[in-house]
């Protein structure tokens, strides 16, 4: 069974299903073809590991594309406020409020499966966009304008564009021929979902250790994610220790304003890389989200610029619509190329700047950062600042990211 499509959209996770909703009600066909359902939500269950620290600018593409209220009819918690500091949280500390900047808060800690979830819902609904899921792929065959995805079942996908939002080893990206530019850091992320002494928080905060970052992200109810960056070996004895010994060893390591911490509910780890591909686009296919490139989380930048590729990825295809251009030409694409590349390669660079600069010991750095924490703390417009870039609030945004 062979199905023709404008746009055939390989990956239904939260870059693929943005931009499925953001082509809503459009002149053009589209699939989704994702492998599995994400499983269903309660709001009993446990939260899950893997969480997104949302900016206000996500929020704003997620809202626009219909999947927010999704969201909050299932689970989030707003934070207001992050704080940063190495030696010492009185001293040498910067705080972020969004109050300064006439803001109720900094952005939202969501799951990723809430986000899926609420995105899918949302595709279900589209006119012009199928969902085919369940489905296994079992080969891609490039070619400009008529590229074909045959699946397990032996149907086939024909597609003038095919979009690959199908994750850091993306199938398409290879089918295609694109390579990347990447690296390993030297470095695991253990995360811990846990039960805190505290009612729900409103602040976010991250210090820096010898051996990597301690994170905390506030979860909804007294629910807490820990992120605790270690070399690879640690991390892997980390998580063979037992349960006693892993949280006796976790409330020796994170600092006090953690508070008590009654339960762990779940841990796991995940390996650190910087990858980059290098092109997004080409004649009949675009990456986008972590097929195109992968960040160190040290920011939760990640999932936030996935969106932004979403939206204007979606926005120049719109626009070419309207124009009368054919969606899978590269002159179309490469406007979209254009907008991206270079704001996901500077977060990557500041990204990796910050990691060597808090990985080196040496003392006249070490009191260097110190002393430049403390003094972002002083600067109030420089903090302003800092705080709308997280926030998604400055550079060239698509109009699904701007104020509705």
């Amino acid at each position: 069974m062979n199905q023709r499509y404008d746009v055939v959209i390989v990956g239904g996770g939260m870059v693929g299903a943005t931009i499925a909703c953001a082509l809503a009600d459009s002149d053009l066909s589209i699939a989704v073809i994702e492998q599995q359902h994400p499983p269903a939500f309660s709001p009993e269950q446990p939260h899950d590991l893997r969480v997104s620290a949302l900016s206000l600018a996500s929020e704003r593409i997620l809202r626009h594309v219909g999947a927010w209220q999704g969201i909050e009819s299932r689970r989030l918690c707003p934070y207001s406020r992050m704080r940063v500091w190495e030696a010492s949280d009185k001293r040498g500390a910067t705080e972020f409020d969004a109050a300064r900047i006439g803001h109720p808060y900094l952005g939202n800690i969501v799951e990723n499966r809430v986000i899926q979830l609420a995105l899918l819902d949302r595709v279900r609904e589209i006119q012009n966009v199928d969902l085919i899921c369940p489905a296994r792929i079992t080969s891609i065959d490039y070619s400009p304008g008529a590229s074909i995805v045959q699946l397990e079942n032996g149907q086939e996908i024909v597609g003038r564009l095919l979009i690959a939002a199908d994750g850091g080893r993306s199938r398409v990206r290879d089918a295609v021929g694109i390579g990347t530019h990447k690296w390993d850091y030297d470095q695991y992320a253990l995360v811990a979902s846990v039960k805190t002494g505290y009612e729900q928080q409103d602040i976010t905060w991250q210090q820096f250790t010898p051996t990597g970052p301690l994170a905390f992200l506030p979860l909804s109810g007294s629910c807490a994610s820990l992120v605790w960056y270690n070399t690879p070996n640690e991390v892997r004895r980390l998580m063979e220790l037992p349960e006693a010994r892993f949280m006796a060893e976790l409330r020796d390591t994170f600092p006090s304003r953690l508070g008590p911490i009654p339960e762990l509910l779940e841990r796991g780890f995940f390996p650190l890389q910087r990858q980059h591909a290098q092109r997004y686009v080409a004649e009949g296919v675009a990456l986008a989200g972590d097929a195109a490139h992968m960040i160190h989380p040290l920011a939760g930048q990640g999932v936030n610029i996935g969106l932004l590729d979403a939206a204007v990825l979606a926005e120049e295809l719109l626009k070419a619509i309207a124009a009368g251009e054919p969606v899978e030409s590269l002159q179309v694409l490469e406007r979209y190329e254009g907008r991206r590349r270079r704001h996901n390669l500077v977060m990557m660079q500041t990204m990796d700047a910050f990691y060597r600069m808090f990985s080196n010991q040496v003392g006249p750095l070490k009191l260097v950062r110190n002393l430049g924490l403390g003094l972002a703390g002083r600067l109030p417009l420089a903090k302003d600042r800092v705080m709308r870039f997280a926030m998604g609030l400055e550079g060239d945004l698509p109009a699904m990211a701007q104020e509705l």
